[in-house]
């Protein structure tokens, strides 16, 4: 073997393991945009924070968030969502709340039941009267939501009797499982 063909194999004996650390960087690379990209259009992980949301969820649980559902189309009435606290709270945390009314409905609590257009609403996942205290009637005004937690015996619910109407742009997706527990897995 002639010295040009032993330094050109030896050449390239030392550029393989720089290829090879490329081609990785490239791949990882790939991966976290693929990640990033459907963590933020796709769906997240959202942890529950307080019991608003008992009997249907519980305080530490965590939910697969269907973000892409909300660019095709709009909330419906009974889907569990996530939404940005439309409060002034520093934090800016999220909330997980049930939508019970959509835009042009009338939306009325009268001796502690929930009334939607005048007719009372069923709600199987609700095991709490509201509080006695009248709310409404409030139409839902074009491009707004009102969302209320499944424990609706709280005067002081951070929900849409306390700070109104939300925005469909605060909404960030639809709750559709509990991950975790693993015994409390579920579709919602």
């Amino acid at each position: 073997m002639s010295d040009l063909e032993q330094d050109v194999r030896t050449g390239a004996a030392k550029q393989r393991p720089s290829f090879e650390w490329i081609g990785w960087i490239k791949t990882v690379s790939i991966a976290l945009t693929v990640v990033l990209l459907l963590h933020a259009f796709v769906f997240h992980l959202s942890k529950v924070e307080g019991h608003s949301m008992e009997p249907t969820l519980h305080d530490r649980d965590w939910l697969f968030v269907n973000k892409l559902v909300y660019l095709l189309r709009n909330p419906k009435l009974d889907e569990v969502v996530i939404l940005r606290d439309p409060t002034d709270d520093p934090d800016k945390r999220l909330l997980v709340k049930r939508v019970v009314g959509v835009p042009g409905d009338k939306i009325e609590i009268r001796q502690k039941v929930l009334f939607r257009n005048g007719v009372q609403v069923e709600e199987p996942y609700v095991d709490t009267a509201i509080e006695d205290f009248d709310y409404g009637p409030y139409t839902v005004p074009e491009g707004f939501y009102f969302v209320m937690g499944d424990n609706r015996h709280s005067r002081a619910s951070r929900d849409s009797r306390s700070f109104g109407p939300v925005e469909r742009e605060r909404i960030n997706g639809r709750a559709d499982w509990i991950v975790w527990p693993m015994k409390e897995m579920n579709g919602l």
